[in-house]
């Protein structure tokens, strides 16, 4: 391999790595003093797995399971590691080479220029693509968010797509290779509903492709082909067998699962179904309009929340009623700008005007056949990112295909049209460069590329209101400036406030729209002269590089800019326990649980107190279904069922006070750890179990399903006393209990019942046991008289049997490169 591997050959794209990384280091500089990025959704992640992750530092062992959020859950999508898959291993040493988010950065541009170079762009033209890519405004307002696994997808995506292409442009053994290996490593991100998007567009370019080399009578090929792409799929998925089996079995449970209970309304047949349920899948859609963020950043006002400056209409409007200016300022620091439907914006998904000039040139002079398959995948994306303004199309895709329903947010697939946008203009340039367009054919294109392009921008810079009104049917600054109306006894001032803001977002549209003709013109002239040869390569390189980094940097910066990176010792501190949580934690039991109604956000919002104790709350987007309907029948009603609480062990209860301040409550009604129960009653369905515990002393009476009914026979619960059950040790994986009872009863344990695949293993006195569920979400258990002891274990087959899989299909991918590497050093000799 050595001619493979010469340094002719390896250098420049070693230059080109290492310029790379010094380019994400330069974005994020305050890594370099040690700092770390303060991202909201990292820190509820890592407040949810901190019971899993303690108890694996204090003994080595990796628990499955975990009582820190939702009263227990599987801990597979909270904290998770895969020893026996390389592809695992190899991601985390990846993602260790620069500090975060650097390290993402990085990832994106190095997977983009393997994509590029396989298009047959140069060096330069591959860099250049591989920033556009990577620093587009979506993968930046993920990263400061902490949508970390979601950047991690879609930074690997186009070496996936690279792999394909590669494997169709008869090159079927390094391609297979190189899909086996960038698949690997996509799904190490563990963000399905990226790589199902993903998956999607590239279904559709082997169909394509497939068509295509039949026609050319090339149908060995093809085969030959399909073979080796299909080994790459199934190798690269075998290295995450236990990872994709344990959300498999977890899905079936969550509220992307089937619902047993009926309901009437709208979307009575998709809550019937397995699937989310359709309006909270589609809260997130962009309007037609927004789509104009995609090259103008401000057309709709940005993020939720933004400052404005001292020359704003805003300000002026202020200090024309005898507001001071520090007053002023402080008002206008923060004011809803973002004037579409969605409920939270976290910043417009800018593409760069640069590329949005490139990508609509390329269109019009790439000749390969792959802008089509972009364009047309560009397209699809592009109508499901619209979701409900697009609802009579998005629906059917909903109701209709495969697994769609399944995901929400379904926003974020704009990052793979942005992909194939850069794909496109990259494919332009190379068009050029290789002078597959001569100057004279490409005047044509180029004027009416520049006049879609420019001619676009130069309207939305004069005149925008003949488009828009910058206002929405439930503008969040409508209530804000009666708020300020009101309290200056003036609504005249606050009418006048939201005629000022009004201004002012037309304003940002209008600036930004100026700021991209600027860009456009600058970039096309470039382009024009290097097509003429008034420009050497390199210069036009390097110029049109720098363009592209400015633009996407001054809007980038607008949200993950180095006020955004605090001390270690800062970051630190968001973990430190209130006075309320170190009352809590001087408690020695073992297993209780917290209700923490004073956390932003709310209990099912936030996981700050999963740091700290086990919760009945918690943050995640994959909560167990039956958890949900019981808090949403039980509990968020008119008149909330204080038992549930109670049921579920709630010894405390977290309260803000008049100050804000946080207050532990002891909740002395709690049942506690387990407790036999005096009778139990059967019921038909869910429906009639979910109404039964709204009429029943839960503390005496256990609500059971009729499929266990079998499990009862013959049982006769009574009134026993002296019945006593505790808990001797606790485990996230383990529970034992002690029993004592004068006649056979049914206990009812404070723990969630999930058994998809017999995860748990019951025992009585070492001999297997039949665990039942009670009460809708808990487990239950038929109980012998006399002494005993009760072992729960949580031992998933699919992580035994999987971690097997894992092992041989890793050993089977590193083979698949070493003898790609082998055969195509041995063309390389022979050529």
């Amino acid at each position: 391999m050595k001619n493979l591997f010469s340094w002719q050959r390896l250098w420049p794209h070693l230059v080109a790595v290492i310029g790379f990384m010094i380019l994400s280091v330069a974005y994020v500089s305050p890594v370099l003093q040690g700092k770390k990025l303060s991202a909201t959704d990292e820190i509820q992640a890592l407040g949810g797995a901190r019971e899993v992750m303690d108890y694996y530092k204090q003994t080595g062992e990796r628990s499955w399971w975990t009582n820190g959020m939702f009263a227990g859950m599987p801990a597979y999508l909270v904290s998770a590691d895969y020893p026996t898959s390389i592809p695992t291993k190899i991601g985390q040493a990846v993602n260790k080479l620069l500090p975060a988010p650097a390290n993402y950065f990085l990832i994106g541009m190095v997977s983009a220029y393997v994509l590029f170079l396989v298009l047959g762009a140069g060096g330069w033209l591959a860099a250049i693509g591989a920033v556009a890519f990577s620093f587009s405004c979506f993968n930046v307002i993920n990263l400061e968010a902490g949508h970390i696994s979601q950047v991690i997808a879609i930074m690997y995506a186009p070496g996936v797509l690279a792999g394909v292409i590669l494997a169709f442009r008869r090159n079927w053994l390094v391609g297979a290779a190189l899909t086996a290996f960038f698949l690997s490593l996509e799904l190490y991100a563990n963000h399905v509903q990226i790589t199902y998007y993903l998956g999607i567009g590239i279904v559709i370019l082997v169909i394509i492709e497939s068509v295509a080399l039949i026609k050319k009578g090339l149908g060995k090929d093809l085969v030959i082909i399909l073979g080796g792409l299909a080994l790459a799929a199934v190798v690269a998925v075998g290295t995450h067998t236990t990872r994709l089996w344990n959300a498999y079995d977890y899905t079936k449970e969550t509220i992307r699962g089937k619902s047993e209970l009926t309901t009437t309304g709208k979307d009575a047949a998709a809550k019937k179904g397995n699937g989310l349920d359709k309006e909270y899948a589609f809260t997130y859609s962009y309007g037609l309009g927004e789509l104009l963020t995609l090259v103008i950043p401000n057309a709709y006002g940005g993020a939720s929340s933004g400052p404005l400056s001292n020359n704003s209409e805003t300000f002026k409007a202020i200090t024309s009623r005898g507001i001071d200016a520090s007053t002023a300022q402080n008002i206008i620091q923060q004011l809803p700008l973002y004037w579409g439907d969605q409920p939270i914006m976290g910043g417009p998904n800018y593409i760069g005007a640069i590329v949005f000039f490139l990508f609509v040139l390329g269109l019009f002079i790439v000749k390969n056949p792959l802008k089509y398959w972009a364009a047309g995948v560009i397209v699809l994306y592009v109508i499901w990112a619209l979701g409900k303004s697009l609802a009579g199309i998005n629906y059917l895709f909903f109701d209709y295909f495969p697994m769609f329903n399944k995901f929400r947010a379904m926003t974020m697939v704009i990052s793979l049209a942005q992909l194939l946008m850069v794909m496109v203009g990259i494919m332009a340039l190379s068009a050029i460069a290789q002078k597959k367009v001569t100057a004279k054919d490409l005047q044509k294109p180029f004027l009416i590329s520049v006049g879609i392009t420019g001619g676009l921008m130069l309207i939305m810079a004069l005149l925008p209101g003949l488009f828009f009104s910058f206002k929405s049917a439930n503008d969040p600054m409508a209530e804000l400036a009666q708020q300020y109306g009101q309290q200056a006894q003036s609504p005249e001032f606050g009418q006048l406030l939201l005629n000022s803001v009004v201004q002012d977002r037309e304003g940002l549209m209008k600036g930004d729209a100026i700021r991209g003709l600027v860009f456009i013109a600058l970039a096309a002239a470039l382009v024009w002269f290097y097509a003429q040869d008034k420009l050497k390569s390199t210069v036009f390189y390097a110029v049109l590089l720098v363009l592209v980094i400015f633009d996407l940097f001054g809007v980038d910066k607008r949200y993950l800019n180095n006020d955004d990176f605090v001390s270690a010792y800062v970051a630190q501190g968001v973990t430190t326990p209130s006075p309320a949580d170190e009352q809590i934690l001087r408690d020695t039991d073992p297993d209780y649980r917290v209700y923490d109604v004073a956390s932003q956000g709310g209990p099912f919002n936030s996981a700050q107190a999963s740091y700290f104790h086990k919760s009945l709350g918690g943050y995640h987007a994959a909560k167990m279904r039956r958890y949900q309907e019981l808090f949403e029948n039980q509990f968020f009603t008119e008149k909330p069922n204080m038992e549930v609480l109670n049921m579920l062990n709630a010894k405390y209860f977290i309260t803000p006070d008049q100050q804000g301040n946080k207050v532990a409550q002891p909740n002395p009604q709690a049942y506690g750890h387990a407790w036999f129960v005096k009778s139990f009653k059967v019921v038909p369905n869910a429906d009639a179990e979910m109404a039964a515990l709204g009429t029943v002393n839960l503390r005496t009476e256990a609500v059971v399903d009729q499929r266990f009914a079998s499990k009862l026979e013959g049982l006769k619960a009574g009134a026993d006393s002296t019945a006593k059950i505790s808990l001797i040790s606790y485990k996230p994986n383990e529970l034992v209990y002690e029993t004592n009872a004068n006649a056979e009863g049914l206990a009812v344990f404070s723990e969630i019942y999930y058994n998809v695949r017999n995860e748990w293993q019951v025992t009585i006195d070492d001999k297997p046991a039949d665990m039942l569920r009670a009460n809708y979400v808990l487990r239950a258990l038929r109980v012998p008289a006399g002494k005993h002891t009760i072992k729960f274990r949580f031992e998933p087959v699919s992580v035994a049997a999987g971690s097997k899989i894992d092992l041989v299909s890793s050993l089977l991918l590193v083979g698949l490169i070493a003898g790609a590497l082998f055969v195509e050093s041995k063309r390389k000799k022979s050529a």
